[in-house]
């Protein structure tokens, strides 16, 4: 497993695949970080790449993807910024580790999924698969916003 910082703009971990084409970037929840994942990664996809970023928002003092406003209410022009951020981390990240961009599966949980679901949403990333784990996810109540 490797460790990286600021060098891609994130801290981040990530583990080279074994043969699969497929990479996971694996999404934590609110107060998570890059480590939370990587168990579930690799149970989903034992010979898969995994790419998992620590979120750069700091609420309480736990990291998160985006901001928000209150208790499941989005900063939309947060979430679309940090959407492009992360998918520019990512296109990054293949560049220096050697996957393909568009062979990414999106893993997220709560906050990680709705940022996974924000990328999707405004196009930042084409990936592989678009399913999420979203189990526990926060409601995005106007996704025509992100378009």
């Amino acid at each position: 497993m490797r460790r990286s910082s600021a060098d891609l703009g994130f801290v981040h971990r990530f583990r080279p695949g074994k043969g699969s084409k497929l990479t996971l970037l694996l999404l934590h929840g609110t107060g998570g970080n890059e480590e939370d994942l990587i168990t579930l990664g690799t149970a989903l996809a034992p010979d898969a790449s995994l790419l998992s970023p620590r979120g750069k928002v700091i609420e309480n003092g736990m990291p998160r993807f985006f901001r928000r406003l209150a208790e499941g209410v989005f900063d939309v022009e947060d979430l679309k910024f940090r959407s492009k951020e992360l998918a520019d981390f990512v296109k990054a990240a293949s560049v220096r580790y050697g996957f393909e961009s568009k062979s990414v599966v999106l893993v997220g949980y709560s906050n990680g999924a709705n940022i996974a679901a924000g990328m999707l949403l405004a196009g930042s990333l084409l990936p592989a698969s678009q399913g999420q784990v979203m189990d526990g996810a926060e409601k995005c109540t106007r996704p025509a916003e992100l378009l």
